[in-house]
């Protein structure tokens, strides 16, 4: 939609930064280049999970080339959430202060520079210090991408904000299947002898998508008009408007000149512990830790799984990894999109944690499959736990974390949930080699703890973010005060 015909149509006068947000809020705005913002934004996250995932099948042959022990094998797998932690905390508060664009690039640069580096990297230590800096960007591009999925989508109704920040584990399981199809190429591709160079081409491969990104950021990537409203520039939100949703949005004679709010950087994670959202502060990080430590334990920890307690070869591993991707998280976060507004994000991550406790008893209960009908069990109980994984907590507790707080506060409460959520992200992912290795399919009750405390999070307070209207809810408090 091209600026002109927006200029055709009647103008939308703007008088204040809530006149911004209840317009797109409404729906009323809908163009085509804020729908290509909201695929960008999910392209992110696609990146994100390629990059997590892609060491998931490697890291043996990476023990092997460099000689690593169990516990360096695990440094080089933790050390992107290491980074991911840092990149999300301080990331967190730049998305607030610096606007979600520029953050946003920043982030595309730190993908491609990181991803070729791990490609190339000659020795063990480089190879972490390259994921680490992966794991930057990785951190910092969550609450970017999950304000642009809220901030240029509507309230209620198809293409809603609740709808649109579950998506993202939609995109999140495209991308680690998409990694699995890039393995299962290489494997047919490159000669056996050279197998054990898989791993540096599919990392490699993780730059090219961040390029595609960099390369149409001008013609249709945009800084948020919630965001540029509520930091005073009701003129920016206008053009904003205009350019991405074909609105003739006109700032109003003698509007109301928003103040552009004090930032004093790290202080403000205060406010999310501010008597109105401590309680939801609470409830989002521990539904987020609940999630990501039985997420990563298993997806990640997938390809050891399948080889080692259920004894299949390289080829069977990487099929098996794939189909159980596509068929059952695929599937599970596009049902848990199209569901979003109908049950809501309480009731779907519920269910969820509750099927994943279950698979993971299953499992435990197992032990190592005898025989192809407990084989054949044991996969089914691994594609329900995805199932559930995308369809529930796995898309929602993004909706927990993103639509509880106001525009002016979403960087730095995504900032802080990702940040901190990583932390247990980042002890699964360091100690599931060791624990597999010593506990075999005993880890499993090890990891069947994160949904029962997810599960008990969720029934502590029954908080339904989908449908709420965080931004008008601030003004409401600002205009008593």
């Amino acid at each position: 939609m091209s600026t002109q015909s927006a200029a055709e149509r009647p103008p939308v006068l703007i008088r204040s930064a809530q006149d911004v947000t209840e317009l797109v809020n409404s729906g009323a705005a809908r163009g085509s280049h804020a729908k290509m913002i909201v695929l960008l934004a999910l392209g992110g996250i696609f990146l994100d999970a390629y990059d997590l995932t892609s060491l998931a099948y490697g890291i043996t042959d990476i023990k092997q080339q460099f000689g690593l022990s169990s516990f360096g094998a695990g440094a080089v797998t933790a050390s992107i959430s290491v980074g991911a932690i840092l990149g999300a905390w301080f990331g967190g508060v730049l998305v607030d202060r610096l606007g979600r664009y520029r953050v946003f690039m920043a982030d595309m640069l730190f993908f491609v520079v990181s991803a070729i580096g791990c490609a190339l990297a000659p020795n063990a230590e480089v190879l972490i210090l390259c994921r680490f800096l992966m794991g930057i960007g990785v951190g910092m591009d969550i609450p970017v991408a999950m304000a642009f999925l809220a901030e240029f989508s509507r309230l209620r109704g198809k293409g809603s904000k609740g709808a649109r920040t579950a998506s993202w584990s939609t995109a999140w399981y495209v991308a680690t299947s998409g990694c699995y199809v890039v393995i299962m190429a290489l494997y047919f591709l490159l000669p056996e002898a050279h197998h054990g160079l898989l791993w540096r081409f599919t990392v490699g491969f993780g730059a090219v998508p961040a390029v595609v990104i960099l390369l149409v950021r001008n013609k249709y990537m945009n800084e948020s008009p919630s965001w540029a409203a509520d930091n005073g520039d009701l003129h920016r939100a206008a053009e904003i408007l205009t350019r991405s949703y074909g609105v003739n949005a006109v700032v109003a004679e003698g509007a109301e000149a928003p103040r552009k709010p004090e930032r004093k950087g790290l202080p403000e994670v205060k406010r999310l512990f501010e008597r109105r959202y401590r309680a939801r502060t609470f409830q989002a990080l521990t539904i987020g830790l609940a999630q990501t430590f039985g997420y990563n334990a298993v997806a990640y920890g997938l390809p050891v799984i399948i080889a080692s307690i259920l004894a299949q070869g390289a080829l069977n591993t990487i099929s098996a990894s794939l189909v159980l991707n596509l068929v059952f998280a695929v599937t599970g976060g596009v049902l848990g999109i199209r569901l979003a507004n109908r049950a809501g994000a309480w009731r779907l991550t519920f269910v969820g944690f509750a099927v994943q406790l279950g698979s993971l008893v299953v499992l435990a209960l197992i032990g190592e499959p005898d025989g192809t009908a407990y084989v054949l069990f044991a996969i089914a109980a691994l594609g329900a736990f995805m199932f559930a994984q995308a369809s529930g907590p796995g898309a929602h507790f993004m909706s927990f974390a993103s639509l509880s707080y106001p525009t002016s506060m979403r960087g730095t409460g995504l900032g802080f949930n990702q940040g901190t959520l990583r932390v247990g992200s980042t002890l699964a992912l360091f100690f599931f080699p060791v624990l597999s290795t010593a506990l075999g399919s005993g880890v499993f009750w090890v990891i069947a703890l994160a949904p029962l405390m997810g599960l008990i999070a969720l029934l502590a307070k029954r908080w339904e973010p989908v449908g709420y209207d965080a931004d008008a809810q601030e003004a409401e408090a600002v205009a008593v005060r």
